[in-house]
């Protein structure tokens, strides 16, 4: 879901920013963000190589490499928790939300 989008009830019970990096235009308050996992996010390397031109499937290979790493496999696990517990929103400012982190985060929590 767009982080610019108004809040919804369907968001269940959980909001949660999933971008390094708070978006511009949006204040806290406004966005409704009940927690930002920043160690979830794709690295500063990983995230400038992708925008500058890397492909999608390597893209999506290097970060699951990323969030395997003991600190983002803890943070995944304590997301796949609050999953557990009902309905959870991924939020992203991302131009491109199907081709972008939030994809990879949502199957691997669906997963």
């Amino acid at each position: 879901m767009a982080l610019y989008e108004s809040p919804e009830p369907e968001d269940g019970v959980r909001r949660v920013l999933v971008d390094r990096l708070w978006p511009r235009g949006v204040s806290k308050e406004d966005a409704h963000v009940d927690e930002w996992p920043k160690g979830l996010t794709p690295s500063d390397e990983l995230r400038r190589w992708f925008h500058g031109g890397g492909s999608y499937a390597e893209f999506t290979r290097r970060y699951e490499a990323e969030l395997a790493a003991p600190e983002a496999a803890e943070l995944l696990d304590g997301l796949r928790k609050s999953v557990h517990k009902g309905r959870v929103t991924l939020l992203t400012a991302s131009k491109t939300p199907d081709e972008s982190h939030a994809t990879v985060l949502a199957r691997l929590l669906a997963g």
